[in-house]
């Protein structure tokens, strides 16, 4: 509460000294002063832009309808830095106001003879920036004076899409897929490169604790001299969450002499496992095989036999035996039984 006193105080001290400054004559000839000041530095800056000076500024380069089995071995530069001379607010309005439009160069427009090298001047281009330009703007200079690109007519085939990077499910989540759209594209080299060539990797993905079904584009990672089509694919990680089931099993014996069979106790096993909500009904005791084999069971040396899961389905993942060992009988089978 004391606090609380003591600023309302200082700031009514504050507004007190600032009311009466407002008030008081020399207030007056500040604001005078001031006004004055500012309509000289107008009258200045006036005459300072009515001069001519001399700015650089860039322009975009945009390559288009580049054909689908053109790979761009070195691509033209990315932007071409242009020199103006002009009067001060002319270029004042160039850096505050007006937006330049790309230097699109047409790739048919430019194919080259078969050497796959081409070459455009800047007095190629040189208009398409000058019409950009106030009529009293003079076009000083262009860096570079030459835009150029090679580039190969290559071989293709289709490759399918594979992820590169790390991505983890949450707590108590998995991923059960990885879904691309598309899921192969085309991919475009020459013909040495393109027998090396057996995926389409994407830029590295870094997810951890997803818990939520995702969607992002992403590009894939092209090298140098490698192009693919599209560029980009849509990824999908779709998010399940695990649960706990239980099914019973029966333990089955393969390869056993006609007159022998085998007596397990129990004869059925339970087998816990996690498996994705989705899944949950699809699975069942059916999908899971337990069996062991007569030679198998000879060599054991015990009447005690180690449970082993040979085939379970898709998705299935922590399972547990019970009983993890059953006790089993070789039997004789006489001839009356066998019929």
């Amino acid at each position: 509460m004391f606090e609380s006193r003591n600023i309302r105080l200082f700031y009514l001290k504050i507004y007190r000294k600032t009311k009466d400054f407002l008030l008081s004559a020399k207030s007056r000839e500040f604001f005078v002063f001031l006004f004055f000041f500012v309509i000289a530095a107008g009258f200045w800056l006036l005459q300072t832009l009515n001069n001519d000076y001399e700015t650089e500024f860039s322009i975009p380069v945009k390559l288009r309808n580049v054909p689908d089995d053109v790979v761009l071995i070195s691509e033209p530069a990315p932007e071409v830095r242009v020199r103006v001379k002009d009067k001060g607010t002319v270029l004042l309005n160039y850096m505050l106001g007006k937006s330049f439009y790309p230097l699109t160069l047409d790739f048919k427009e430019h194919e080259s003879d078969g050497s796959n090298h081409v070459r455009i001047h800047s007095s190629e281009y040189q208009k398409k920036i000058s019409v950009q330009l106030n009529a009293s703007t003079a076009l000083l200079s262009m860096k570079p004076d030459t835009l150029e690109y090679y580039y190969s007519t290559g071989a293709s085939k289709k490759v399918p899409v594979a992820l590169q990077g790390r991505v983890s499910a949450g707590l108590q989540y998995y991923l059960p897929d990885t879904v691309f759209t598309p899921d192969s594209v085309w991919v475009y080299a020459s013909s040495n490169v393109l027998d090396t060539i057996t995926k389409a990797y994407t830029q590295p993905v870094e997810l951890e604790n997803v818990s939520d079904t995702l969607w992002r584009q992403v590009s894939l990672s092209a090298q140098r001299g490698i192009k693919f089509v599209p560029a980009s694919v849509n990824l999908m990680l779709p998010v399940d969450i695990y649960t706990e089931k239980t099914v019973e099993v029966p333990l089955l014996g393969v390869n056993f002499p006609a007159d022998k069979a085998l007596r397990v106790f129990p004869s059925k096993i339970k087998i816990t496992f996690q498996i994705g909500l989705s899944q949950f009904r699809q699975v069942t005791s059916d999908d899971f095989h337990l069996y062991v084999s007569y030679e198998e069971l000879m060599n054991l040396g015990s009447d005690k036999y180690t449970v082993k899961l040979k085939s379970y389905p898709q998705g299935v993942s922590h399972v547990r035996f019970n009983p993890e060992q059953v006790d089993f009988l070789i039997e004789q089978i006489s001839d009356n039984e066998s019929y």
